[in-house]
């Protein structure tokens, strides 16, 4: 990737920080939303300068077949991971796991707890088990099994493994077995991955923000997504398009006008779900709240994104009163002190 941001100076003493990513390459894929997860190099370039405000020394290290030789020729102290993955529905534990096998330590979340949490119906299911509540769902895998058959219905259909709205366009909203089985063969066939259908929630929506580790770990105030008004006929989903356009479609409310009680309920539940499934250093997670003000569980982020002025995290994490180099070099800070790496 090339740095056409000019050269920027580096201190010469501090830490040496590789920041390990992988970029958009504005090529075609087989879906429109084929590198809807990867980072645009303004992204990568705010994180670095972030960096280099905190007296950091960085090295770009893109997630590529180089990766693990360039790893092996690079001292690095720390790397700070916001790579991806390239397939499979393991793919953001590869680089975690490549940098454990060689022994450098990193900021975020391990293999173990990105591969749970990207598999959303495991994630789901783990999470039961802890009591947080969460949508009735079912897994499609192009075995012909009728999984849907129990479902509450509507449901909204997505790729089981995927995140950043990927796979979930305008349309997927399913109302009844025969409309989620041809969505489903749709969206298995366009993503090649099992399908999540889950009880579409016709309420509120809000996203937390989780900062740090143990008790010195910080969750955000909620933020709400608020839906504008005539502009989606029935059903309000945070979709691709949304994503896109979203001065258009949504706006953003934090601190979320709620109940004390409400905003500690989903402040507890966000943080249970970070610490169930391991999740370290930085985490977003999604609530749904339906109309007798029950919360549900929607899905986390481990490895939440980080675009300034257009990322829920960087957003929430400003409006709380956290500028965006002072979140970068937080999380930063966390996994340096997780690992016991000086800064």
């Amino acid at each position: 990737m090339e740095d056409k941001s000019g050269d920027v100076p580096l201190p010469p003493l501090g830490p040496v920080v590789g920041i390990v990513f992988n970029a958009k390459g504005g090529g075609e894929g087989s879906t429109p939303d084929a590198e809807a997860e990867y980072d645009s190099p303004d992204t990568i370039f705010a994180i670095r300068d972030a960096l280099v405000s905190g007296g950091c020394r960085v090295v770009l290290l893109e997630a590529d077949k180089t990766l693990p030789q360039r790893l092996l020729e690079t001292r690095i102290d720390i790397a700070f991971n916001i790579a991806e993955g390239a397939r499979g529905r393991g793919r953001e534990a590869q680089v975690p796991a490549l940098l454990n096998f060689l022994g450098i330590p990193f900021t975020g979340s391990d293999e173990t707890a990105l591969c749970l949490s990207l598999d959303k119906a495991l994630a789901k299911r783990v999470l039961e088990t802890y009591g947080i509540p969460t949508p009735g769902y079912a897994v499609f895998d192009g075995a012909g099994e009728d999984a849907g058959a129990k479902l509450r219905y509507p449901v909204i259909v997505k790729p089981n493994a995927e995140g950043s709205s990927k796979g979930i366009p305008d349309a997927c909203i399913a109302r009844s077995p025969e409309a989620l089985t041809q969505m489903a063969e749709k969206n298995l066939a366009l993503y090649g991955e099992p399908v999540l259908a889950e009880t579409y929630i016709d309420g509120r929506e809000f996203t937390v923000g989780i900062l740090g580790n143990g008790a010195d770990a910080r969750v955000f105030s909620p933020m709400e997504i608020i839906f504008r008004e005539n502009t989606f006929e029935t059903y309000k989903v945070y979709s691709y398009q949304v994503k896109q356009d979203y001065t258009r479609f949504i706006s953003y409310r934090c601190p979320a006008e709620v109940s004390p009680d409400t905003e500690a309920e989903m402040k507890d539940l966000a943080m249970r779900a970070y610490n169930a499934l391991g999740c370290r250093d930085f985490a977003r997670v999604d609530f749904r709240m339906d109309a007798d003000g029950r919360l549900y569980f929607i899905e986390i982020n481990p490895l939440p994104g980080l675009a300034p002025g257009y990322s829920d995290f960087p957003m929430l994490a400003e409006a709380c009163g956290v500028a965006y180099d002072e979140l970068v070099l937080s999380v930063l800070r966390a996994g340096a002190a997780r690992c016991g790496v000086a800064l």
